[in-house]
């Protein structure tokens, strides 16, 4: 006699991930918020993340995460925008730059709210600088 084969087993899902520990919640905000600097500070956007993400990267592998993302998209937009500037002696880059500015707010702040929610937010046209 032949016995039926038992159904095929479904794939047990991935375990879920540690969760993040409460300290490096506001460290991982603030790799995102302060590139709020640069508001205030010429390069301050990129002074402000790079300054948290080197004094927490070592304690917490969630900052690190956070810092070296926010990093390469300060660096990345500082690029686009510069290159926005000098097409603006040609007025194309006028509207560039406003829809810049526009998104660079946008896109910190949508940031800023993922990492206080303990998730790694992936930045939209940043280069990876730094791995």
């Amino acid at each position: 006699m032949n016995t039926p084969e038992p159904p095929p087993q479904r794939p047990l899902p991935p375990p879920p991930l540690p969760a993040p520990d409460d300290s490096s919640q506001p460290w991982s905000m603030l790799c995102h918020l302060t590139a709020f600097g640069g508001l205030f500070v010429p390069l301050g956007n990129i002074w402000g993340p790079l300054i948290v993400w080197l004094m927490k990267r070592d304690q917490s592998p969630e900052v690190d995460a956070h810092g070296k993302a926010s990093l390469n998209f300060q660096i990345s937009m500082t690029i686009y925008l510069v290159i926005c500037f000098f097409l603006s002696f040609f007025l194309i880059g006028i509207p560039l730059l406003i829809a810049g500015s526009i998104v660079w707010v946008v896109v910190v702040i949508i940031a800023s709210t993922r990492a206080n929610a303990g998730e790694l937010y992936n930045y939209p046209l940043a280069i990876r600088f730094i791995n």
